[in-house]
């Protein structure tokens, strides 16, 4: 299951990243804490790593709400761009101009802005060619969220119906959660597909239906 390939989203709707709708858990708690002490951050900047699906995005969303941080997608990370205050860095290990978050990890330095960053991968294996950045990243605090508990996957599946409004009997609750990837990408997408699914067969969700949909997400694989 951890070699799947992430999938497309067809039909999932973007995500909420409210305060509310974060599911905390032990899985987490180390990152909680990091985000509630910014003054233990080394030089002012934190990592947040993990597999995808653990919260990392949703985690580094609350934060940047908190500190009305700048929030920046790694992949458009180019050229020297200016800073005005707290950074948020979102697939910090998929930069396609080191250079540039280079730049911005020495500006908010200067200038005493906090630096929040997101990745797949911890430092020491973001694999940058660029010996600078790659010692200005290992120099920053870090913490690992780690894949979610069983009880951690069950709220999210069970919140995630419920904002549909779709009622999730234990069999078909017990079939998703054996077969997909324990990722909150794949909850997300398959609650998204049921939902869809079930409206254009005018059905109720059954096992059945949740097994097409699990079968048809692992196909794409």
């Amino acid at each position: 299951m951890n070699a799947m390939r992430q999938l497309a989203l067809p039909f999932a709707e973007p995500h909420r990243f409210s305060p509310e709708d974060f599911c905390p858990a032990p899985s987490n708690a180390g990152a909680r804490a990091w985000l509630a002490a910014p003054e233990r951050w080394s030089n002012g900047r934190l990592i947040l790593h993990g597999e995808a699906g653990v919260g990392k995005t949703h985690l580094l969303h609350i934060w940047a709400g908190q500190v009305r941080a700048q929030i920046i997608e790694g992949a458009a990370l180019r050229g020297l761009p200016q800073i005005a205050g707290p950074l948020a860095i979102d697939d910090a290990d998929a930069i396609p101009e080191p250079t540039a978050l280079l730049h911005l990890l020495n500006a908010a330095r200067e200038f005493g802005f906090a630096v929040l960053l997101a990745s797949r991968l911890a430092p020491h294996r973001m694999g940058y060619k660029l010996a600078d950045l790659t010692s200005r990243l290992r120099a920053s605090s870090e913490v690992e969220i780690r894949p979610p508990e069983d009880e951690l996957l069950e709220m999210l599946l069970l919140r995630l119906a419920a904002e549909r409004q779709l009622n999730l009997s234990i069999p078909v609750r017990n079939l998703l959660m054996l077969h997909l990837p324990r990722s909150g990408f794949y909850y997300r997408e398959a609650i998204a597909r049921l939902d869809r699914l079930a409206l254009d067969r005018s059905a109720r969700i059954t096992r059945g239906l949740a097994t097409d949909i699990v079968t048809e997400m692992l196909s794409e694989t």
